[in-house]
Parts: structure tokens; sequence; C-alpha cells
């Protein structure tokens, strides 16, 4: 898979872009949990992610957020990551310009800045948001959130308590003309840890996109 680095905000940004041979093919970037706690684009759970997106016929784009391996900068609380992403997005759509679909995957702190991409992304067609700490962030600004998607979690996650993910799901399924499917996995982690969490989780993921690719909505 092609190692790439592209222009961030604050410098080099460095990813790995696996594209496919289609060039109408959808496009989708995964997003990596928090710098300050270890997070780069080679999480477990990130790297699935990309995967499944691969294996469903999405071109991919994961990469480092500012000051995580190759990538410059430095951690900017939330708010350069933001610009980071951004400026992945620009660069997976100056690749794939005929692309009529495109998604937004994120895990833990890179869910948080997945869900306020699509604030500023109108074409953000649909999100996967895995573990999101609403315990720890303010998700308030999804008003209206504009697009439907996904949101799963374990019910034995320690850092992103359960009940706190279900408020912000239940605010969310207030809104009109969206959907938010949300899906718990019984005994999963943060980090869905045992296999068997990792494979279920993924093939939840991998469940809901394709349905909606073939639904072609909002």
């Amino acid at each position: 898979m092609p190692e790439v680095i592209f222009p961030g905000p604050e410098g080099r940004l460095e990813g790995r872009y696996h594209p496919q041979k289609d060039r109408d093919a959808p496009i989708a970037i995964v997003l990596h949990p928090h710098p300050q706690f270890g997070g780069t684009m080679n999480n477990k759970v990130v790297y699935n992610l990309h995967y499944a997106f691969y294996n469903m016929g999405f071109t991919v784009l994961r990469f480092n957020f500012r000051g995580v391996g190759r990538s410059q900068g430095e951690y900017d609380q939330g708010v350069g990551e933001l610009s980071d992403a951004a400026s992945a997005l620009d660069y997976l759509q100056s690749m794939n310009s005929n692309s009529k679909h495109c998604w937004v995957a994120g895990f833990s702190f890179g869910a948080w800045i997945g869900m306020q991409l699509l604030m500023r992304r109108p074409e953000i067609t649909g999100f996967i948001s895995v573990a999101p700490p609403a315990n720890m962030y303010d998700f308030s600004f999804l008003a209206p959130c504009p697009s439907s998607g996904l949101i799963i979690n374990g019910s034995a996650d320690r850092v992103a308590p359960p009940s706190d993910t279900e408020t912000l799901v239940s605010k969310l399924h207030e809104q009109k003309g969206i959907t938010i499917t949300h899906e718990q996995i019984d005994g999963a982690g943060h980090f869905f840890e045992k296999p068997e969490h990792m494979d279920t989780m993924v093939g939840s993921v991998s469940d809901y996109v394709k349905r909606r690719l073939t639904e072609n909505t909002r």
C-alpha cells in the first residue's frame, strides 16, 4: 500500500493511500485515536476499518495527525487535527474527482474529529463513528447532524462509557431527515481487544455501509 506525504496546514502529513482500479470508486478517510495516548494511523481498529472500506470497493486514505509519526506540527487540542482531516479529504478528493460517495470513519478521538468534519463538508454522504468519547468531548455541534451514519461501541467500554454514547444517540435520533443507526457490541471494550469483538465490529460496519450504498440515500 503506497505511503503518501501530502500538504497539511502545519506542514507535511503522512498517510497510507489505497486506490481502487475503478476511477468512480467511492472514497473514505479513516481517523485515528488521540495522539497523546498513543493513537496513530496503525491502530488496530483504524487499520481494520481501512481494510473493511477497501474490501467494499472504496479508495481509502488513513493518515497521522500533526505531530504523530512523520506528520509535522504538534498536537493542537483537536482544532488543528480537524484542519488536518479537512486537508486529507481535499487530497483524497483531488485524486478521485469522479467519486460519487464520500465517507468518513473515525475511532475514539478520531470519531469526534470525523463528526466535526461532517459539519464542514456537505459532500460527506455517510459516517462511521466507533466508540465516540461522548463523556470527554462536546458533541452538541451536531445540530443538525447533516448525514446519516452508524455509531458503534462496546458494552464494556471503560474509556467512553456506553451510557454517554446512548445519550448522544438519543439526541441525534430526535433530528429529522437523517437516520442514526446505533449498535452496541456485547462485552467489547474500547479497543475491541478480543478478535471476536473486532470481527463483529468490522462485520457490522461492512453490513451497514453496503446497505447504504445500495439505497443511495443521505
